[in-house]
């Protein structure tokens, strides 16, 4: 079924100028988690700190769809054996600055058990030492880059690390078109997720002994790629990798194909949202990009997770969603394993989230995704993994995610 969603992109956009003003200003970081160590946890919060403004807004949406269902559906099914649970909302924005300032809130006034974002990982990298020295836990819904889980002992995430990912859709790529020999990559060179994406795909790329003819890059902020595009062009390429986000990356996905480029294209993580629809439209069809869910997958959560999606929205959830989702119910599940060997609500707050990331780490989740889990050092263990391909409708405003495998 086609998406019939429709964005508020010009409100996205119009944050980016509040996004760059914000970032004018340098970061600070403050926490004083001195105050929680005799806190009651007679109120189970789960912190939800992702982007709701800025350009990064189009991704962050999804997530607070995600983690709003789980709320919803964990709280209809018991809560924390009988307690009641709630998410906290917080907007990291798009820079590292809004991170820094959502997960103080979230810790020092919402009082939460653990947190499940940033939406971004060059804010995880920003935010995530400031949870770390309160020892909060945190589960990354989109941290793919290299290095998430190495920030400390409570930093993991419940999104696969780009170089598990990626792989696949440069393998998809060549059984399309297997005489694919050159190939031009793009990617945004202020943003610390794509700038690890790349470097994985122009390994794949050598390693399948392809000949990389040009690395163009570009501004998560840009409008304008005429002059990258038609460089890599003129280069003829049989393949173009984007590693950005979803504004961005969709309008040079638009541009390319503008400019008369003809070949297969390979989208990033950061193109994996329906919100790319508006921004290429009809331009998108055929973009390959390597997915970490798919509403096909057969186990009783995500079947009940996509109905309650489905119901909102009318179209099947897609990975950001999902991947909230399941960053919300891992912490439920683990409160609940915690619970029953010693009530959570006889605990002070600071011993809550010490005890909470050694029983997140611990376990084992079926979720959305797949069954999970979690090394020591809290990098995700996920077993599969998906490419699917866009395919719009003939007006070029509706789309969706078919899979390939």
């Amino acid at each position: 079924m086609f998406n019939k969603r429709r964005l508020f992109i010009s409100g996205a956009i119009a944050s980016i100028i509040v996004t760059t003003i914000i970032a004018c200003n340098p970061p600070t970081e403050t926490s004083d988690s001195s105050s929680n160590e005799t806190d009651s946890t007679s109120e189970i919060v789960i912190g939800v700190g992702v982007a709701q403004t800025s350009n990064v807004a189009l991704l962050g949406q999804e997530q607070v769809i995600g983690a709003k269902l789980a709320e919803t559906y964990f709280n209809d099914n018991d809560g924390i054996n009988g307690q009641a649970f709630s998410i906290a909302l917080q907007d990291v924005a798009g820079d590292e600055q809004g991170a820094i300032n959502a997960f103080n809130t979230l810790i020092n006034q919402d009082k939460v058990v653990g947190i499940v974002g940033p939406t971004l990982s060059q804010q995880a990298f920003a935010a995530d030492p400031i949870a770390n020295r309160a020892q909060l836990p945190v589960l990354g819904p989109s941290n793919t880059a290299q290095g998430i889980p190495q920030i400390g002992e409570f930093i993991g995430r419940v999104s696969a690390p780009v170089a598990v990912v990626a792989p696949n859709a440069v393998e998809q790529a060549l059984k399309v078109n297997p005489d694919i020999s050159k190939v031009a990559v793009f990617f945004a060179q202020n943003d610390a997720f794509s700038k690890s994406e790349t470097e994985t795909f122009q390994q794949t790329v050598k390693d399948f002994e392809l000949d990389l003819v040009t690395v163009q890059k570009f501004q998560t902020t840009d409008t304008d790629f005429q002059t990258q595009a038609t460089t890599a062009i003129n280069l003829d390429p049989d393949l173009v990798i984007i590693s950005g986000l979803a504004a961005d990356g969709g309008n040079l996905v638009k541009q390319l194909r503008e400019l008369g480029y003809k070949g297969i294209i390979i989208g990033g993580n950061g193109l994996n949202t329906s919100n790319i629809f508006p921004v290429c439209q009809a331009k998108c069809d055929g973009v390959l990009i390597a997915q970490a869910y798919s509403p096909e997958l057969e186990n009783d959560i995500n079947t009940a997770f996509r109905e309650a999606y489905i119901a909102e929205n009318e179209t099947d959830p897609p990975q950001f969603s999902a991947q909230a989702f399941t960053g919300v119910q891992v912490f439920v599940e683990a409160l609940r394993s915690l619970d029953a060997k010693s009530p959570v609500a006889e605990m002070s707050l600071s011993d809550l989230r010490k005890q909470l990331r050694d029983e997140v780490f611990a376990g084992t989740y079926v979720t959305p995704l797949g069954e999970i889990s979690f090394t020591e050092e809290g990098e995700l263990v996920q077993k599969q993994f998906y490419v699917a391909k866009i395919e719009m409708d003939e007006s070029g405003e509706e789309g969706k995610f078919t899979f390939i495998e």
